[in-house]
């Protein structure tokens, strides 16, 4: 059995200035991150500078609760709840392509290169399928009655994990978009599913608090069931090495896994590790440096570096 390392974590940092509830955190180029907020606001920050402000790249007149950078493109896109998609430049700091959706939320966007496609989660249980570059809309698909919360690719298989809040899972073909398998053991809403970086395994977690993990290659049998948190998981995260899983909840924690065996390392609250005081909603490593940084309904990121120790 490989030994299993506790790493120290820290938190380094507090990037503060968005005005309500943070929901939505991408990673870009280097140490870059992008945050998306209750009010309106997408902001850009510096991981490996945390002392630096935020820089205002739009404000918009809703939620924004989605967003995806694209870095072959150099755009970050946001989802704009109740309005659709829009697309910035980040050279020119400018918006460069828009397209309407239907007026519900949008909860996730994630962008396939190989097939040059944008696929989008929303509120009403459609999933939304755009071409690049010229975000021209491609499909709608109707697949649940209720919201579609998040999306995983697996370019390798061709698939798309959909996780919705008719508590099911979803794996799609990229291509034709059939239904291959339905995953139904979760019993409460499904709010983040994530890949192994080795693409052997699903993981998914949500409402009911529980990560479960499927075997991809056995046809997404349902490997292992952990209880991680006390209340709703909001989003799970891999670092860039694949050696860690993070989650994140509405019970105000972060905890830190192995990922191989789902041992528990660590857990970031406000008690242990002067965490965020209110629900944590979304996770990203940026770069390729040890750093997690986390956002919350406390209207502030943390940024936490990790030094792995035995």
């Amino acid at each position: 059995m490989s030994e299993i390392f506790r790493p120290s974590v820290t938190k380094i940092a507090t990037l503060a200035g968005h005005r309500d509830a943070v929901y939505a955190l991408t990673g870009g180029s280097d140490n870059a991150i992008y945050s998306g907020s209750a009010d309106g606001m997408v902001v850009g920050w510096n991981a490996a500078e945390p002392g630096r402000d935020g820089e205002l790249l739009a404000r918009v007149e809703n939620s924004v609760y989605a967003l995806r950078h694209l870095p072959a493109l150099d755009m970050l896109v946001l989802g704009h709840n109740f309005q659709g998609i829009q697309a910035i430049g980040l050279a020119q700091r400018q918006l460069v392509h828009a397209t309407a959706l239907p007026p519900v939320a949008i909860f996730e966007m994630v962008y396939s290169e190989t097939r040059q496609r944008l696929y989008v989660a929303l509120g009403d249980g459609t999933l939304a399928v755009l071409r690049l570059p010229d975000f021209r809309l491609e499909k709608l698909l109707r697949l649940a009655d209720k919201s579609l919360r998040c999306l995983a690719l697996h370019e390798g298989r061709g698939e798309l994990a959909v996780g919705s809040s008719d508590t099911r899972t979803y794996i799609l073909d990229l291509d034709s978009l059939e239904t291959r398998y339905t995953l139904a053991e979760s019993t409460n809403s499904v709010f983040s599913v994530a890949f192994s970086l080795d693409g052997t395994r699903l993981f998914t977690a949500g409402r009911d608090a529980q990560i479960r993990t499927w075997d991809v290659a056995a046809g997404y049998a349902l490997a292992t069931t952990v209880p991680a948190h006390m209340y709703t998981i909001n989003h799970l995260a891999f670092s860039p090495d694949g050696r860690y899983l993070a989650s994140c909840s509405l019970d105000k924690s972060i905890k830190l896994w192995d990922a191989a065996t789902m041992t528990l390392l660590r857990v970031l609250d406000r008690a242990r590790s002067a965490g965020h005081g209110t629900s944590v909603n979304r996770l990203v490593w940026p770069g390729t440096e040890n750093r997690l940084v986390s956002c919350s309904d406390d209207r502030s990121l943390a940024v936490w570096a990790l030094e792995a120790v035995s």
